[in-house]
């Protein structure tokens, strides 16, 4: 692999980290639990600052970092705010799609992970996708919670 497919895969990374820090942050706005909204708004600054730390990473291969989110983001963005007025706002609505949108990242994370990056950017992307792993496994045992919750 060189610099320009390693740009590229980080690249894609950022953007998923600012479709994450977007996700977190819209649905924080929407959530009615103080403690979730807390804890997503942490997670929207989590996904701020690694979008940041692939951002140095581009620049130090030579090539010019992204900014924004995923075009798809923005459709996801707008489906979890069309889902959650349909729910009424609900926090177990809200769980649910921010589970779905960990699925993607971790997805986006494992295939980088297949990509023959640089050793020092490997280990990023690696810890990276660990901190990923960690939010979707919280966000599910949070849904499930949820889910009790609802059906008590």
């Amino acid at each position: 692999m060189n610099d320009s497919d390693s740009i590229d895969t980080l690249n894609d990374l950022i953007k998923t980290c600012k479709d994450g820090e977007y996700g977190f942050a819209t649905s924080a706005e929407h959530l009615r639990d103080p403690a979730l909204r807390s804890l997503f708004e942490a997670r929207a600054r989590e996904c701020a600052d690694a979008a940041m730390e692939l951002q140095a990473c581009v620049k130090r291969l030579g090539g010019d970092p992204e900014d924004g989110g995923s075009a798809s983001a923005t459709l996801h963005r707008g489906w979890v705010a069309m889902k959650s007025t349909l729910a009424g706002y609900t926090d177990l609505a809200i769980l649910e799609e921010c589970e779905r949108g960990e699925d993607v990242a971790l997805a986006r994370y494992r295939d980088a992970l297949k990509e023959p990056l640089p050793a020092e950017v490997l280990e990023i992307v690696r810890h990276q996708q660990q901190g990923a792993q960690h939010n979707h496994d919280q966000i599910r045992d949070l849904r499930n919670e949820a889910r009790a919750a609802v059906r008590a």
